[in-house]
């Protein structure tokens, strides 16, 4: 056995060197980083939804049953009432901008623009529209000229489509600022021939006069517009409208690009029409809105199609698969914008 001195320092040398190893241990260790987390948004794709032409077919028939929507009738007024109670049906902000214009043959009326806001807090948006009313006459026509038409095509598919497009928009989830504007008083206008006014073209669109020089909200803008007109034809032809052309080719190339990727490219054609007088120049020139008109036009026969201000827009000329296609181009523009 050792002497007790010798264990005390044997003792003392085995705890150095045990804190020495233990040092060195960890001392040799890499320090492991650290986990970084970093929290991306994640954005969610709603998909688009199907437009539904069998609802548009009937919203077409239901503007039709009131007979031709011919400012100060009763028809007139019975329309504008549907279409304001069905929108407000969907839970959506509407507003009925009211005014007096004068038509170019002296006569006074009362308009409705029935206007409707989708998410209407939110900054950039996108107006669509059409016209609700019908022309007084058959003007056209070779029998009845004088009397007054269905305006099955000419109004009440726009109408329809739009309408049809609301109700979608209420079920859905999307964050984009939607304008819905149904203008009236657009066809109460002067045909070219009569050559008793200078200014024939302002003789049209009194409604989108109206509304451009008396916005629904001061300084109200939106991104683009488009206008609906004659979009439930049979065999539509949409070429690139002239004035549409002139104040906004972009907007045209984008919709009909899209219209092209969708399998519309037989129907959205790339030839370009004169410019024509319709409710969009209107939006460009008084509201300073670009907007582009989608409207059915024979490229061939240099003309709108047969039906056009005469006693066969009715019913019978009215195609779902036109409907469907317009609506959903629409649908896909709305949820697809940026």
């Amino acid at each position: 056995m050792g002497q007790p001195g010798q264990f005390k320092n044997n003792l003392k040398l085995f705890f150095a060197l045990c804190i020495i190893l233990f040092s060195t241990s960890c001392g040799n260790e890499k320090e492991q980083p650290k986990e970084i987390i970093t929290t991306q948004p994640v954005t969610v794709k709603i998909p688009t939804p199907d437009f539904n032409a069998d609802s548009a077919y009937a919203f077409v028939k239901a503007q039709v049953n009131f007979g031709p929507r011919i400012p100060g009738t009763k028809a007139h007024e019975k329309c504008a009432d549907y279409i304001v109670a069905k929108l407000k049906s969907y839970g959506l902000q509407v507003t009925v901008q009211k005014g007096t214009v004068q038509t170019y043959d002296n006569k006074q009326f009362s308009l409705k623009n029935i206007i409707v806001e989708y998410k209407p807090d939110l900054p950039n948006r996108i107006l669509l529209t059409a016209h609700w009313d019908t022309r007084p006459w058959a003007d056209l026509d070779s029998i009845n000229k004088d009397k007054p038409f269905d305006g099955a095509n000419d109004g009440g598919s726009g109408v329809a489509v739009l309408i049809e497009l609301a109700r979608q928009l209420s079920i859905s989830k999307i964050e984009k600022g939607i304008d819905l504007i149904f203008f009236d008083i657009e066809d109460y206008g002067m045909e070219s021939t009569n050559t008793q006014y200078e200014r024939k073209e302002d003789t049209w669109c009194l409604g989108s006069q109206y509304w451009a020089t008396h916005l629904h909200k001061p300084g109200y803008y939106a991104q683009y517009g488009i206008l609906l007109d004659m979009v439930g034809g049979k065999n539509p032809q949409f070429p690139m409208e002239g004035t549409s052309m002139q104040y906004a080719p972009d907007v045209v190339e984008k919709i009909w690009t899209l219209a092209g990727r969708m399998g519309y490219g037989n129907y959205f054609t790339t030839a370009v029409t004169g410019e024509t007088t319709d409710d969009h120049l209107y939006v460009n020139t008084l509201a300073n809105i670009k907007c582009i008109d989608i409207v059915h036009y024979e490229i061939d026969k240099h003309n709108y199609p047969f039906f056009h201000h005469t006693h066969s827009d009715n019913m019978d000329n009215i195609d779902k698969n036109t409907l469907k296609m317009v609506g959903q181009l629409l649908l896909e523009v709305i949820y697809t914008e940026k």
